[in-house]
């Protein structure tokens, strides 16, 4: 199946996934698609993420470990809310100065800068800018 928007689709695979109280979630993999998830394991949000080959047509499969905090019954997601803010139809780009922030900085975004995908804290350290991918909280 063609996607058109891949990183839309991993947000809402994530976000079904919470919702549902499951413990891992399973999509197709790409580069983008795996440094996102490396950055969302380095903030706290999942619990880990590997690349498995595929079954049938031997591309990666990119699986995430979701992290939850409680007991069993009780247990409620780390992440609470996901939102695409760059889209193929309206790409949305950030100068160093214009960064969002999330929550007054208790979440992150995720920016695709030129020296590669980090969160909106650390381009504001480097002093660069780019094309704002998502927010998490």
């Amino acid at each position: 199946m063609n996607v058109t928007d891949p990183i839309s689709d991993m947000l809402t695979r994530i976000r079904n996934a919470i919702i549902s109280g499951h413990p891992n979630v399973a999509m197709p993999s790409s580069k983008i698609k795996a440094e996102i998830a490396r950055i969302m394991q380095e903030e706290g949000y999942i619990s880990d993420f590997d690349l498995v080959d595929g079954k049938v047509s031997g591309s990666k499969i990119l699986r995430i470990q979701l992290k939850y905090v409680g007991e069993r019954r009780e247990r409620q997601p780390v992440i609470t809310g996901l939102e695409r803010v760059s889209r193929p139809g309206r790409r949305i780009y950030s100068g160093k100065q214009e960064i969002p922030y999330v929550l007054s900085g208790m979440g992150i975004s995720i920016i695709s800068t030129s020296k590669g995908v980090m969160t909106g804290q650390r381009a504001r350290q480097l002093g660069v800018g780019g094309e704002v991918l998502c927010k998490v909280w």
